[in-house]
């Protein structure tokens, strides 16, 4: 070939490859679906600060890709189930950030009437079924949710996700071996940001390819780019793909970061200052940003006036979960057993 005429090629494929993957619409649901998170984990983190939140709080800023890619991969009614850094999930399923914020501020307002907390959040509505505080302890839970799509012939999953830390339970491999015996319709997700709490993966598994732990079950199982949204969209869409065509479930590991330390109590000394600017250089939320000003479907300005919107979506919610009361100390003996009636000791 010409010289010339390999020019030509090689600023074609160029062209081909600047192209975006997916529609204006879907990039600007990930830009303002992501920032909310991102704000909403901000003003958390904030709040935590001032005492006005408690107990454990573990933040999603850095891994906002890992939750938005998926929701645009899956269909309305597949349930979803994750450990205790689960404020993400129910806000891009839809949650009302106030009732999030609620639950995070103990009021009866809140998504769990302020019974769970940080770790806890639930939204029957959206199908998020928690937020979950035992390390790995979802993961079995999210087969059994699979086996009820299955059994129901629904035509619906369960994304399971998990930390790279719950990998070394018991529960995890169980799960893994029950699930693939039966071919649920399950995703299962390991959120690999690098440190379970603050011990390197390295130092934890001698397998540090997380994904590759699937194959001791025969398990279709991938490495996915997570700091790249469209990456986890297209992941968890194959993944779906083989679920619902009954083929069972598939192992994906996301190689994602956090920003901050493990919870609010965590300093993070563990890692350097450059590993940290690093990942901050892939960010995923600038990411979908530079891809929507260069197609030109919004400006600089536009894209600030979405950020403010949100900005005040999460004061909005603040102020709702400061206004609301806390539970009547009755709330202790509600929504332990079905049966209305329960012969409670109370004195």
């Amino acid at each position: 070939m010409a010289t010339k005429e390999k020019a030509s090629a090689k600023s074609a494929k160029a062209k081909v490859q600047a192209e975006p993957k997916f529609s204006k619409e879907t990039y600007m649901w990930w830009f303002e679906n992501m920032k909310l998170i991102r704000r909403f984990e901000e003003k958390t983190g904030q709040l935590y600060g001032q005492q006005k939140i408690k107990g454990f709080c573990h933040l999603y800023i850095g891994q906002e890709a890992c939750v938005a890619g998926a929701v645009t991969a899956l269909e309305k009614g597949d349930k979803w189930i994750t450990a205790y850094r689960d404020h993400a999930h129910p806000l891009a399923l839809g949650t009302d950030p106030g009732a999030v914020m609620a639950e995070m501020f103990a009021k009866v307002t809140g998504c769990s009437k302020g019974k769970g907390g940080s770790m806890h959040i639930f939204d029957k509505e959206v199908n998020f079924v928690g937020g979950h505080g035992i390390v790995g302890g979802q993961v079995p839970l999210g087969a059994g949710l699979a086996f009820a799509e299955k059994y129901n012939k629904t035509g619906k999953l369960c994304i399971c996700y998990m930390g790279d830390g719950a990998v070394r339970q018991g529960a995890f491999h169980e799960a893994l071996n029950m699930a693939m015996s039966w071919k649920l319709p399950v995703i299962f997700v390991i959120e690999n940001n690098g440190y379970a709490m603050g011990t390197s993966v390295s130092r934890t598994s001698n397998v540090q390819d997380l994904y590759k732990l699937g194959s001791a079950y025969d398990m279709p199982s991938f490495p996915v780019d997570a700091m790249s949204v469209e990456n986890v969209h297209t992941a968890v869409a194959e993944a779906a793909e083989r679920a619902r065509a009954g083929e069972g479930p598939t192992l994906l590991e996301f190689r994602t970061y956090r920003y901050k330390g493990h919870s609010m109590s965590d300093p993070a000394k563990y890692r350097t200052k450059e590993e940290l600017e690093d990942y901050k250089g892939r960010d995923s939320i600038e990411a979908v940003a530079a891809v929507i000003l260069k197609n030109g479907w919004a400006t600089e300005e536009e894209l600030e006036q979405i950020d403010e919107k949100i900005k005040a979506r999460v004061m909005d919610a603040v102020k709702f979960a400061e206004e609301s009361p806390y539970p009547d100390p009755s709330e202790l003996y509600t929504d332990i057993y079905v049966e209305p009636d329960y012969p409670y000791v109370m004195d």
